[in-house]
């Protein structure tokens, strides 16, 4: 087979390759993106049930402190019910302390609503925490794998862009530049395998001839259809498999 023809099928490989590592690399932070924006949602999740808790817990703490405020209010009217010199004074502490009961009976109401709803409230909260605690360390976990995975892809990349620039040195200036005129031009894929007198990238048959031309491997032939860059593998004997 032709020099050229062998450097161009490398170096196809190679730009298959780079464009692979390529799109993982910069994948690699968006996916940690992704899951990192996952956990400030759950974090906000988490102080939202923190502060609906912390609520409660003020509101029931309010309840209480009404209680004993109406409690020491009802002991001093009671007091001055003593010294009440007539009736209509008497009925008038009578229903002051009635009004403190009443506001008694509502505070203890609201109280027992609130417990009620604390305990689910804490149940989440402590359901939430214990998972964003996990999630954080999956996160973390994950951020260095993807560190590590892209200094092995750079790495990866950097030594393969050092074998392609040796084979673009070794290739005929104008083969080169007719594989990067392809390479732009058809997505990436300049280099093309006949198979069976079709070209693979397009499915479209060679001409005979053409395809005679093409197996002797001792020029540049392109697809007379998608311009794609041809080469001919031949088929493998059965004794050289056997050797």
């Amino acid at each position: 087979m032709l020099s050229d023809l062998k450097l161009v099928i490398r170096l196809q490989d190679i730009d298959n390759r780079l464009e692979g590592l390529t799109r993982e690399i910069a994948a690699l932070p968006r996916h940690i993106a992704e899951i990192e924006k996952k956990l400030i949602s759950h974090e906000r999740k988490l102080d939202a049930d923190r502060a609906a808790l912390l609520a409660n817990q003020k509101e029931r703490k309010k309840c209480e402190l009404d209680v004993q405020t109406q409690d020491q209010k009802i002991s001093k009217l009671k007091d001055q019910m003593l010294q009440a010199k007539n009736n209509e004074q008497y009925k008038a502490f009578q229903n002051e302390i009635d009004f403190c009961q009443k506001e008694i009976r509502k505070a203890e109401d609201r109280n027992l609503e609130l417990m009620t709803e604390s305990e689910p409230l804490d149940k989440n909260v402590k359901a939430a925490e214990l998972a964003l605690k996990a999630e954080k360390t999956e996160v973390e976990a994950e951020k260095q794998h993807a560190q590590a995975r892209t200094a092995a892809d750079q790495s990866a990349a950097n030594e393969l862009q050092r074998e392609r620039s040796e084979i673009v040195a070794q290739v005929t200036p104008g083969t080169y530049r007719t594989y990067e005129r392809v390479r732009k031009g058809r997505r990436g894929v300049a280099v093309a395998e006949v198979i069976d007198g079709r070209c693979k990238a397009c499915n479209i048959m060679l001409r005979l001839q053409y395809y005679q031309d093409l197996r002797k491997g001792d020029q540049i032939l392109l697809c007379e259809s998608c311009q794609r860059i041809l080469f001919y593998n031949p088929p493998v004997a059965v004794e050289d498999l056997t050797a």
